[in-house]
């Protein structure tokens, strides 16, 4: 978690000057390394660290997947894209849960780390030889680096042209050699200065958008709730209904209920027409059905009725995770939409998930009653559901279509062509 919170505002901001395939290609590298070294780790220490840097590899993803998938989705079908992409989450689980559990029991735990970092490595690859793509909102760093003067280039040209021209330009280089040599730490300190200027300014605007701040701090109180149920959930169970095998109950039920219920979230909103207030409203309303189906649940004394009413609440309440992403990535201008992204998942984390379990924890120890400790977390998700309710109200502006700072002129659109579309004329043209 902590190389995932610190990695992905770097990520993000470094979108503005690195092509985003580049950056994820490096990411899953660093995750790459750092899972085939856990299966190295020889004590607590050594596979912290590493797991510390799975988490940097993960934030290369966090920010820069979601917009890219923004970008090549059809209009009518945004939300649907990104809820798959979220549904992977949950079955990633799953995937998790079985191969671990074989892997580990037939060959050792270390050889799940390495036979995982070997089915990544095509992928880490795949980052840096796949065509370059700019996000929408960014000039391609390749075209700005084109419209620069070629200075050595036209020098050569020159000194064709006469030798006395020669003679003076060599002279020149020599005088900037050695001035550039002495400017180059300054340069990269200022470099470092502005890169962190920019950030300040994109954070701002972030915190002073009501749409964005609303939306996250809803999403705050929703993933406290979500953080503590898959911590304390299956011992919640077993205590109050005696269930034996509750990691296997509450494990399958969140995920049969996370991958449903994040499709449908995603695809209803599209039906709906995906705009910025019809997601507040199926945020509100969704998470209140599902917080009062879980609220039910555990003032259920019957333990088939509460895995049925459990189950209901964790479908609908699975459906923001479309909806919620979606706002994020509309609500900013498209140059902020990796810093949006990114800036939600430290928030989400560090003020929800993370600080969730043990203050149930210190709660379950001063009252001593799970069944009372999982009512009162389970209400946390009705403020989340009025949160958002208000977002329906504030006047919200869909940006996805914004102009970015650096207005892309007609040649550079045409250079930027997304990776799913093929230049198709480009065969003809040549043959021609």
């Amino acid at each position: 978690m902590v190389g995932l919170l610190v990695a992905s505002p770097i990520f993000a901001s470094l979108a503005k000057s690195v092509n985003p395939f580049r950056l994820i290609g490096v990411g899953l590298s660093v995750w790459t390394l750092a899972t085939f070294f856990c299966g190295l780790s020889f004590n607590f220490w050594s596979i912290s660290v590493c797991r510390m840097l799975v988490g940097v590899g993960e934030a290369s993803f966090i920010s820069l997947a979601a917009p890219f998938i923004d970008d090549n989705a059809p209009t009518s079908q945004k939300t649907a894209w990104l809820a798959i992409f979220y549904m992977c989450i949950p079955s990633g689980y799953a995937l998790g849960y079985v191969y671990g559990g074989l892997v580990g029991s037939y060959f050792g735990w270390r050889y799940a780390f390495w036979v995982e970092s070997i089915l990544m490595l095509p992928f880490a690859i795949s980052g840096f030889l796949m065509k370059p793509l700019q996000l929408k909102g960014f000039v391609p760093a390749d075209l700005m680096k084109e419209q620069v003067p070629d200075t050595d280039a036209s020098r050569v040209q020159v000194r064709n042209t006469s030798n006395d021209r020669d003679e003076s330009l060599s002279l020149k280089e020599e005088f900037g050699d050695k001035s550039s040599n002495d400017q180059s730490k300054s340069k990269s300190a200022t470099k470092m200065f502005d890169q962190f200027s920019r950030f300040l300014t994109d954070m701002k605007a972030l915190l002073l958008d009501k749409v964005y701040v609303i939306n996250v701090l809803g999403y705050i109180a929703y993933n406290f709730v979500i953080g503590a149920y898959s911590y304390w959930g299956p011992k919640a169970g077993y205590n109050i209904y005696h269930m034996t095998d509750a990691d296997l109950v509450f494990g399958g039920i969140t995920i049969v209920c996370g991958i449903v219920g994040t499709l449908a979230g995603g695809f209803i909103l599209d039906f709906m027409n995906n705009t910025l207030s019809n997601a507040f409203k199926l945020l509100s309303v969704t998470t209140f059905i599902g917080a009062a189906f879980c609220f039910g649940a555990f003032l259920c004394r019957n333990v088939n009725g509460f895995l049925a009413l459990f189950a209901i609440g964790e479908l609908f309440v699975f459906a923001t995770q479309g909806p919620v992403n979606y706002v994020c990535l509309h609500c900013v201008k498209p140059s902020l939409r990796p810093l949006s992204m990114a800036m939600s998942t430290v928030a989400i984390h560090v003020f929800g998930d993370v600080p969730s379990s043990p203050l149930v924890g210190v709660l379950q120890d001063s009252i001593n009653n799970w069944r009372t400790t999982a009512l009162i977390l389970t209400t946390i998700l009705f403020p989340a559901a009025g949160i958002w309710f208000i977002g329906i109200f504030v006047h919200s502006v869909d940006r996805f279509e914004d102009d970015n700072e650096h207005q892309m002129s007609n040649v550079e659109r045409s250079c930027a062509i997304p990776l799913l579309h093929e230049k198709t004329g480009e065969s003809s043209t040549s043959h021609a």
